[in-house]
């Protein structure tokens, strides 16, 4: 398989999220969530931060747009895909993870996707140890700048257990593509 030469840059736009659940360390020291959503393709790596949801509450909206190089965030890891974590901001604790999910790669590139096209996607949030958590979050992805299609030098598939969450957990974790 080929692989364009030129830079791909892939636009995440994080639209909202959906029936939050205060987590029970939130809810001692704050009456409402006030949460904001980060973007990583690592544990290290650079980290992409939306703005806080001072309004939203359980269901808060963003419309946050994010350009990433397509390369770095999908094509080169041991997980393709991006990690996406929900945290609420507390005036005592800082920030508390609420939730969290992948965005697998698979999800954005399929063998012969076409370049421009936008993809509507909804995840449910994973508590930490990647059990079912509660609520949904809901994004718009689209690749830029490759000619016609994406047509990837390996296989997309997802590894789960390279998230730290999920390293002791058995549990698969998913997401489903709304159309």
């Amino acid at each position: 398989m080929q692989q364009s030469s030129h830079r791909s840059i892939l636009e995440i736009t994080i639209i909202s999220a959906q029936d939050l659940k205060k987590s029970t360390s939130t809810t001692v020291f704050s009456r409402h969530i006030r949460p904001f959503i980060t973007l990583s393709n690592d544990i290290n790596a650079k980290t992409y931060k939306t703005r806080v949801d001072d309004k939203g509450g359980i269901n808060p909206s963003w419309g946050d747009k994010f350009r990433l190089p397509f390369e770095q965030f999908l094509v080169n890891k041991r997980c393709p895909g991006i990690y996406l974590r929900l945290y609420t901001k507390n005036f005592l604790m800082g920030r508390t993870q609420l939730g969290w999910c992948l965005i697998p790669a698979a999800d954005i590139v399929s063998r012969f996707s076409p370049v421009g096209l936008v993809h509507f996607l909804s995840y449910r949030l994973r508590a930490r140890d990647g059990s079912r958590g509660n609520g949904v979050v809901n994004v718009a992805v689209k690749l830029e700048g490759s000619d016609g299609f994406v047509c990837p030098l390996r296989d997309l598939t997802s590894d789960v257990s390279y998230l730290q969450e999920m390293r002791d957990s058995r549990e698969s974790v998913i997401g489903f593509p709304v159309k």
